[in-house]
C-alpha cells in the first residue's frame, strides 16, 4: 500500500501536465520531457546505481529509434501487422542487444577504462552510421509516420495529447521497474559493487558480471526512450547515437543529481527547458548550461535534487529558524543580483557581435520593452555593478549562512536519529 501512495503523486503530474499545458507546443515540450526523463532515470542506473561513468549511452537508444523507425515503416506499408503502442518495446529489445554486444566488452574493465572504452565506442558507432546511408540515412535520417495500421480503440497518434500519453504510461511503468529494481539483489549488488568490487568478489559476486547484467538493463530502458523518440518525432538521424546526445544525457544527470532517484527527473526537466524553450530567446543558451553545470560541480554535488532534499528535512525537522531564513534570503537575493549582471553583460556582448557581424552599427538589446543602446557606458556598468555587488555580497553573507545551516542541519541530524530509535 505505501509504494502505491508514493507513486500517486507522480501519477497525477503526469494525469494533470497536459490540462495545465494544453497548448501544441506545450504538449510537445512535455513529451520531449518525457523521453529525456527516461533516457536519464537508465543512464542514472550506471552512474548513481553503478558508479559507471558512460560517455556513449545514446548509442542504445538511438540503435532502438532506427530499429522502431524502419519497424514503423513496415507497419505502414502494410509489410507487418504491429500496433504502435508496442513499438517501444522493440527499441528496448534493440537496445537489450546492443548492450550484450557493447557492454561485454566496455564492463570488462571499470573506472577511467571504463569511460574511455564508451567514448571510443560512440565515435565508432557514430562512424558506422555515417558509413551505411541505406541502413541509417546518411545525414537526412530515416523519416517515418506514426499513424500507420490500425487504430486501437480509436487512437490513431496523430493528436499530440496521444502521443504524450503514451510516453507518459511507459514513462510510468519503467520508471516503477527502475525504481522496483533498486530493492532486488541485483541493485543491491549492483550498491555494492560500486563502493568496494573487491569486498564484493570476496563474498562470491563477480563485478563484473553484475555492471554487464545493469547496463544491458540499462541499455533496455534507453531503447525505449529512444523508440519513444522516434515515433514523437517521425524521423530518426545520426545524431541520435552521437557524442553529443551522449554528452547531454549525462550532463542532465549531473546536473539533477545522481545520488537520488528523481535527481535525473529534474535534470531532464531543467535540460529540456534550456535546449528547447531557453533556446528560442537567446543563443547564449549552451554558455548558461555550462555555467550550471560548474557551479553544481563546484558547489553542490548532490545536484538540484539536494536542495530539494534537504530543505524538505529542515522543513519535516522545524528547525527552520528565522535567522536561517533571513540569511537565505540574503544569499538568494544577492545571487540574483549577480546572475542578473552576468546575463545582462553576455546577452549585450552576444547582440554587440552579431551586430558587428552584420554591420550594424546601431546595436541595442530589448530588456521587457525597453531599448538599450550598447555602444554606450550604461549597460557595462549597470551590468558591472550587478554582477560585483552580488558576489561581493554573496562572499559576505556565505561565513553567516553557513554557520546558521550548520546549526540547523545538527538538530535534523538529531531529530532523525530520534525518528529512527
Amino acid at each position: 500500500m505505501k509504494p502505491l501512495l508514493r507513486l500517486l503523486p507522480w501519477v497525477a503530474i503526469l494525469a494533470l501536465a497536459p490540462l495545465v499545458f494544453p497548448q501544441s507546443g506545450a504538449l510537445s515540450l512535455l513529451s520531449q520531457m518525457g523521453t529525456m526523463i527516461l533516457l536519464c532515470l537508465s543512464m542514472n542506473m550506471l552512474l548513481g546505481e553503478g558508479g559507471m561513468l558512460s560517455f556513449g549511452h545514446a548509442i542504445y537508444s538511438g540503435l532502438g529509434a532506427f530499429g522502431v523507425i524502419h519497424l514503423m515503416n513496415q507497419v505502414g506499408a502494410g509489410a507487418i501487422d504491429f500496433p504502435i503502442t508496442l513499438l517501444p518495446l522493440v527499441g528496448g529489445v534493440v537496445g537489450a542487444l546492443c548492450g550484450v554486444l557493447f557492454g561485454y566488452l566496455t564492463t570488462r574493465r571499470a573506472g577511467t577504462t571504463f569511460s574511455m572504452i564508451t567514448l571510443g565506442l560512440v565515435e565508432l558507432v557514430s562512424a558506422a552510421v555515417s558509413m551505411f546511408p541505406e541502413l541509417f540515412g546518411g545525414e537526412g535520417g530515416i523519416s517515418g509516420n506514426r499513424v500507420a495500421g490500425q487504430a486501437v480503440l480509436g487512437i490513431t497518434y496523430g493528436p499530440q495529447i496521444e502521443v504524450y500519453a503514451l510516453i507518459a504510461g511507459w514513462l510510468l511503468v519503467c520508471g516503477v521497474a527502475m525504481a522496483a529494481l533498486k530493492a532486488t539483489p541485483l541493485g543491491l549488488m549492483l550498491n555494492a559493487v560500486r563502493d568496494n568490487p573487491e569486498r564484493a568478489a570476496f563474498v562470491g559476486y563477480d563485478p563484473q558480471r553484475v555492471r554487464y547484467l545493469a547496463l544491458i538493463l540499462s541499455a533496455f530502458f534507453a531503447g525505449i526512450a529512444g523508440g519513444l523518440a522516434a515515433i514523437n518525432f517521425e524521423i530518426v538521424s545520426g545524431e541520435y547515437v552521437g557524442t553529443a546526445r551522449s554528452g547531454a544525457i549525462l550532463l542532465f544527470t549531473f546536473i539533477g543529481g545522481a545520488a537520488y532517484f528523481y535527481g535525473p527527473i529534474i535534470g531532464a526537466v531543467v535540460g529540456v527547458l534550456f535546449s528547447s524553450l531557453l533556446s528560442a530567446y537567446t543563443p547564449a543558451w549552451q554558455f548558461y548550461l555550462g555555467l550550471l553545470f560548474i557551479a553544481i560541480v563546484l558547489w553542490l554535488p548532490g545536484g538540484l535534487a539536494q536542495v530539494l532534499d534537504h530543505t524538505a528535512r529542515v522543513l519535516r525537522a522545524r528547525v527552520l529558524s528565522p535567522s536561517l531564513a533571513r540569511h537565505c534570503a540574503r544569499q538568494a537575493a544577492a545571487g540574483l543580483a549577480a546572475l542578473a549582471g552576468l546575463v545582462l553583460g553576455v546577452e549585450g556582448l552576444y547582440r554587440l557581435s552579431l551586430g558587428n557581424l552584420l554591420g550594424d552599427s546601431q546595436a541595442s538589446l530589448t530588456v521587457w520593452g525597453v531599448v538599450i543602446e550598447l555602444h554606450g557606458i550604461a549597460i557595462w556598468l549597470v551590468a558591472a555593478l550587478l554582477l560585483a555587488g552580488g558576489v561581493a555580497l554573496l562572499a559576505r553573507g556565505r561565513l553567516a549562512w553557513h554557520s546558521a545551516w550548520r546549526a540547523a542541519w545538527a538538530r535534523v541530524e538529531a531529530f532523525e536519529g530520534r525518528a529512527h530509535e
